[in-house]
């Protein structure tokens, strides 16, 4: 079935972005941590420590992980986390022929708090994907998106080489601005298309011939490297 692309009266990066950022920059963010989501974690991080402790790769928003699988193939000196909050979601994998890969696990975690919890722990992953997040795309929406979030600062503090990917330019324009104006790394979207599309709404949008979109930078070496 093709995928309707997505509308919105935004036409460009929302004219209160950098302000949101601002503000979220002068008021930590205080939400507690919820007891679920710490035993989430801990088991997670189990896992890695299981596999060696090798280099951390972040799916985070994984849906069906489908991408975690993928990328785990891509990166197999590494281990990787999917991450979703929808246990439906994570028990509905059908879309991968032959064997699971073993350097990943699968976690039901909500990732406002798990991203806090590794900055916590001072656990800094060598590469961290957010691929084709929920766009939000009424103007009101913004602080429903990752980079409006006033977790977003922890999602940069993490560091390592961060790759967004979406089918709405504009989220993409957004994300890298934000990532410019809190990392001070200079962060640009730019147009991505691929043959082997690794999620099942990449492949869907491709599909339906939509334009995809990512931008990735990446942060100080110091800042990718686990403790």
């Amino acid at each position: 079935m093709n995928s309707l692309p997505i509308t919105s009266s935004q036409t460009g990066v929302h004219e209160h972005l950098s302000a949101l950022l601002t503000r979220h920059a002068t008021a930590p963010f205080r939400k507690p941590v919820t007891d679920y989501n710490r035993r989430a974690f801990e088991e997670s991080i189990a896992a890695w420590h299981a596999a060696g402790g090798v280099p951390l790769i972040l799916d985070t928003g994984c849906g069906v992980g489908l991408s975690t699988l993928n990328l785990a193939v891509q990166y197999p000196d590494h281990f990787v986390i999917g991450i979703d909050q929808s246990e439906d979601r994570l028990g509905r994998n059908t879309q991968w022929d032959g064997p699971q890969p073993d350097n990943l696990c699968f976690i039901r975690a909500d990732l406002v708090d798990y991203w806090r919890l590794l900055l916590e722990a001072k656990i800094f992953p060598a590469r961290h994907y957010l691929l084709y997040p929920n766009p939000w795309p009424k103007i009101g929406h913004l602080a429903r998106r990752w980079h409006g979030h006033a977790v977003f600062s922890s999602i940069v503090a993490l560091g390592g080489v961060i790759e967004c990917r979406s089918n709405w330019r504009i989220y993409v324009e957004e994300f890298a601005a934000a990532l410019t104006q809190v990392s001070g790394h200079t962060t640009a979207c730019e147009a991505y298309t691929t043959d082997a599309p690794i999620t099942p709404f990449e492949r869907k949008y491709l599909a339906s011939g939509h334009a995809l979109w990512r931008c990735r930078t990446e942060l100080p070496a110091q800042q990718s490297h686990s403790r």
